[in-house]
């Protein structure tokens, strides 16, 4: 034993041990805690920018959302400044709680490493992800996973505005692809107000932070070898109609840190500004 940590070989031995004990000892399943429909979502259009974490423009962006009864679809876009494209289309339903039917995220390009596709069918389990592999060869993966009815891929922003504040932790679940598919947590704590302004208006926003929480063997390993997810942060307009403000974090599994904002239009044609005049 001592030899072979002589020899730098511990670390595999210690992840070895860890995926004995993992085997033995199966952690606990977190329970469902679907979030409550406090605000139904109606229709929407706004704008978005994605910026680096000092303030760098990296993407515009453009988000829609459109009501059928209880059945709700919103599309998120953004277009790179080097041409790559982050496209995400996600159908729910808010009748009582919010739950994940269908999601769907394309990213392609050069911000996409590897570039890849995921479908998320959440009634009946099924999970597909394409992705192009080292070798440029495109590859297809078809998972069905036991999917909670707390799953949140596509759902974040809204749960965002419907958690209570008040509620220490709020856990849900998520599905990330590696490629390989995988279900994870999302705990989701409160960290108290914080004022912004906008012009001469000032407001206050919850901030939240976002632990995103692996469980079993890979959790584990993950500790031990110094791969555990950054915690993401997000802030929601604190007044009687709650908004979307700012997410700080990784827009897909294992990206960078980015900052995503909503933003107004910057710029009007000449001619429609003074055919107003």
């Amino acid at each position: 034993m001592f030899e072979c940590i002589k020899h730098g070989l511990w670390p595999a031995i210690r992840i070895s041990l860890l995926l004995l004990f993992a085997c033995i000892f199966q952690p606990t399943t977190l329970p469902a805690q679907s979030v409550k429909v406090r605000y139904r979502e109606g229709v929407g259009h706004g704008f978005l920018v994605l910026r680096t974490p000092d303030g760098k423009p990296l993407a515009d962006g453009d988000s829609t959302q459109v009501a059928q009864g209880d059945n709700v679809t919103s599309r998120m876009s953004f277009k790179f400044t080097d041409g790559s494209v982050y496209e995400q289309t996600t159908t729910f339903s808010q009748r009582g709680t919010f739950r994940l039917l269908k999601d769907r995220v394309v990213q392609k390009g050069a911000q996409f490493k590897p570039p890849m596709e995921t479908s998320i069918d959440a009634t009946t389990g099924e999970v597909t992800v394409r992705y192009t592999d080292d070798y440029g060869k495109e590859r297809v993966l078809t998972e069905r996973l036991k999917l909670p009815p707390d799953v949140a891929n596509g759902l974040v922003f809204t749960l965002l505005k419907d958690v209570e504040p008040s509620v220490a932790q709020t856990t849900v679940s998520y599905v990330v692809a590696t490629p390989k598919p995988r279900l994870v947590h999302l705990e989701i704590i409160p960290q108290g107000q914080v004022p912004f302004s906008i012009g001469s208006y000032t407001h206050k926003a919850f901030r939240y932070m976002v632990k995103v929480k692996i469980g079993g063997a890979a959790g584990l390993i993950t500790r031990v070898v110094g791969k555990q997810p950054l915690n993401l942060q997000a802030w929601v307009l604190a007044e009687s109609a709650p908004a979307f403000v700012r997410f700080d974090g990784p827009l897909y599994s294992g990206g960078p840190t980015w900052r995503l904002e909503t933003a107004l239009p910057a710029a009007w044609p000449d001619n429609a500004v003074k055919s107003q005049q």
